[in-house]
This record gives structure tokens, C-alpha cells and sequence, in this order.
């Protein structure tokens, strides 16, 4: 049986101790209120159906997120931590007050609905500003997973993960900016006369390989191969390493980078920025030039990482086998691969013609 006592403040305290479960106590306005509750969890716990909250009832999203970044997320990938750190900004925001047993599918579903609409972010004439559905998806991805480490590591006890009872927003197709000729001459033309070299060199190896921003700026010079004419990855964003082979042209760019002579010699970085507070070099950071250079050719809606998805792309049209593009890429599944080896059509009709030629002839 329950024990109900009332304290100093005219509060009343459930307290309840059963044999097989820990010590369970909530704390009441009235007797009733109190009452009512410890017949529901005796019954619950004679089913076994009773679930101590007491963790998530004290544990609000603010603080399990403050958890999370101090426990989780170091031992992500340094690009992974910076993202994830802009998206708990947005959680907590949110929903930050809310304990983690009262955040219900509802509750988020409405977080979701809100950010796909723009809501919570207005333009210079007050119209809300969408998110788009790939960025709802990160931003419930990282709150989901957040709950999972709470529930199978900290002991928050909670009947379900409650993000996995709600409609994600469709992943969408992917994106198909192709480089054009024009615009491609005016690009390389830009960095190449850009102050730093290192501008010049990133932006071609790119565009030649098909290796991530992360990959090419992580760099060390033990992992490049000349000789060989290959690239050794060992982190990268799938986490399987790869080797990736060098063009003539990428080849050369990398020549200069290593033999730069303003190039420091403590550190083993190819592409490395001044010191930090602390004394250490660490990548060239190099985003925000690139996104002066690409508003001064007009080309705004072209991401670094089209310089990927075109490179993958040439790798196709250039007759490789999805294996070998694969295997270049990183890329896991034929179906991620295929989102970034959007073929032009002019260069379908030319191969198309060839084949009927082939045809006729053999006739």
C-alpha cells in the first residue's frame, strides 16, 4: 500500500515501496490528486506496465542537450560537431523548457510544422522565411537521436522515442547544378588571381577528384602519393576509407600546394590557416572568400559542393561503371550515387547517335 504524508508546505507526498521496485515518490496539491495517482501506479506495476519518469519528468530538453554536446557529440567529426552545435542552438530555443517526458509526438510535430513554414525567422519585410525540408529533417534527426542516448544510456524511461511517431518531411530530389563551360572558365579564372593560392588549388583538386571540402582542407601530406598518383582518406564522412586517383592536372596542383614556400613548417597540413589562440594550425578556412567570389561571378545559387557532384558526374559521362565511380566517390549505395550523376542530355543524344552509327555500319 501507498503512503500518503503531508508535508510542512500543505502539500501531500505519495510514497510508494513494493517489493521488485525502487522507491517511488510524487509530490501533490491535494490528498485526492495523490491518492488517485498511487492506486494508477500500484496498478501499473502490478501489470508491469508501470515506467519511472522521474528522470524525464526532472530533465528538461535545455539540459539534456547541454549533456549530449558535452558527451556525444566530441566524438563526432569536427564538421558534424559544428553542425550539430547550430541545430541545438535551434532546439533549445524551441523546446528547451519542455521536460522530456512532456515532449510528445504533438509537440514536435508542431516544432516541425513551424520551421517548415518560416515562422520562427522573417525577412527585411516581415514574410517568413521556409526552411527546407532536407534542413527539418537534420534538425529532428539530431533531437531524435538525443532521446534515443537518454533513453538506453542516462535512464530517462520513456515508453518511445516520440520523434519516430511523426511524419518526417520527404527527403526530396536531389540537387542537379551541372557547371557550365562559361561559368566554370570564370570560376577558375577567380581563384586562380585570388591573393592566397591555396583558393585556386582547393577549388581544382575539387572539381578533378570529387573529394569533399572536409576531405581535401584535413589533408596531411603523408596521405598524398605522387609517385602513385593517389590520395589515401582515412576519415571520412561515411567513415570507410578510400583511395582516390589523381589526374595529371590534380597531380600539379597538389605539387604546388606542398612546395608552396610561404607554406609553414609546423604543421603537416597541405592546406593550413594561420595559429589559432592555443598556438595550433588548423585548416584553411576558406568559405568565406569563396562566397565573395561566387557573388561576384553571379553564380549565388552554385555550393562548393556541386564542384563534387560535377566531378562525379564528368566520371559517368566519361564511361566508368558505377563500381569504379563508386570507388571513387566513397559513395555507399548505387541509389545515393545516382543523385549526383545527373547526365546532360546533349551528351545522351551524342552517345545515342554513335550507337546507331555502330548499328548501321555492322549491317
Amino acid at each position: 500500500m501507498a503512503t500518503l504524508v503531508k508535508t510542512p508546505s500543505g502539500k501531500w507526498k505519495a510514497i510508494i515501496r513494493r517489493a521488485g521496485w525502487p522507491l517511488t515518490v510524487k509530490t501533490f496539491r491535494t490528498q485526492r490528486d495523490a491518492g488517485d495517482w498511487a492506486r494508477r501506479t500500484e496498478d501499473d506495476m502490478v501489470r508491469g506496465a508501470f515506467i519511472q519518469r522521474a528522470t524525464g519528468d526532472r530533465m528538461t530538453v535545455a539540459a539534456a542537450m547541454k549533456r549530449y554536446l558535452a558527451d556525444v557529440v566530441p566524438s563526432k567529426r569536427p564538421t558534424t560537431q559544428a553542425a550539430d552545435l547550430r541545430r541545438s542552438k535551434i532546439i533549445v530555443k524551441h523546446l528547451g523548457r519542455y521536460s522530456l517526458t512532456s515532449l510528445t509526438p504533438e509537440v514536435i510535430a508542431q516544432f516541425r510544422d513551424m520551421r517548415l513554414a518560416g515562422e520562427d525567422r522573417k525577412d527585411a519585410d516581415g514574410n517568413p522565411m521556409p526552411r527546407t525540408n532536407s534542413t527539418v529533417r537534420l534538425d529532428l534527426a539530431l533531437l531524435g537521436h538525443l532521446l534515443t542516448i537518454a533513453i538506453k544510456e542516462w535512464g530517462v524511461n520513456l515508453p518511445a522515442n516520440p520523434v519516430t511517431n511523426i511524419r518526417r518531411p520527404a527527403s526530396g530530389p536531389g540537387r542537379n547544378r551541372r557547371l557550365l563551360q562559361e561559368e566554370e572558365s570564370r570560376l577558375l579564372a577567380a581563384v586562380d588571381q585570388h591573393s592566397n593560392p591555396m583558393m585556386g588549388w582547393i577549388v581544382r583538386i575539387a572539381l578533378e577528384t570529387g573529394m569533399r571540402w572536409s576531405e581535401i582542407l584535413t589533408l596531411r601530406e603523408s596521405q598524398v602519393d605522387l609517385k602513385r598518383r593517389i590520395v589515401r582518406l582515412l576519415k571520412t564522412k561515411n567513415t570507410q576509407p578510400r583511395t582516390v586517383p589523381l589526374t595529371l592536372s590534380a597531380v600539379e596542383m597538389f605539387r604546388r600546394a606542398i612546395a608552396n614556400p610561404i607554406r609553414p613548417d609546423d604543421t603537416d597540413l597541405i592546406f593550413s590557416g594561420a595559429p589559432g589562440r592555443d598556438g595550433v594550425r588548423r585548416p584553411y578556412q576558406f568559405d568565406r572568400m569563396w562566397q565573395a567570389i561566387k557573388r561576384k561571378q553571379g553564380l549565388k545559387d552554385f555550393r562548393f559542393h556541386d564542384l563534387r557532384h560535377e566531378a562525379v558526374s564528368r566520371f559517368v559521362e566519361a564511361g566508368f561503371s558505377d563500381q569504379e565511380v563508386s570507388a571513387i566517390s566513397g559513395h555507399k549505395s548505387m541509389q545515393m550515387l545516382k543523385r549526383y550523376t545527373h547526365l546532360r542530355t546533349e551528351d545522351l543524344v551524342a552517345r545515342i547517335e554513335e550507337a546507331a552509327q555502330r548499328r548501321k555500319k555492322s549491317a
